[in-house]
């Protein structure tokens, strides 16, 4: 469980860089994010979880 808790934290941490460093750039990434169709939405998610889940297979 702390592992789970502790890869959450680093998680958030990497995720608030750009809104910290760069407000602008994150606004606009995330107004393009919000006018991608589902389908495109769901594939990005898909993708990140897939290499997500090859990432931890490799590094364990």
């Amino acid at each position: 469980m702390e592992t789970v808790l502790l890869a959450f934290a680093l998680m958030l941490v990497i995720e608030g860089l750009l809104p910290f460093l760069s407000p602008q750039t994150w606004r606009e990434a995330f107004r393009r994010l919000t006018e991608l169709a589902d389908g495109q939405v769901r594939f990005m998610g898909l993708s990140s979880m897939v290499i997500g889940l090859i990432l931890l297979f490799f590094l364990r």
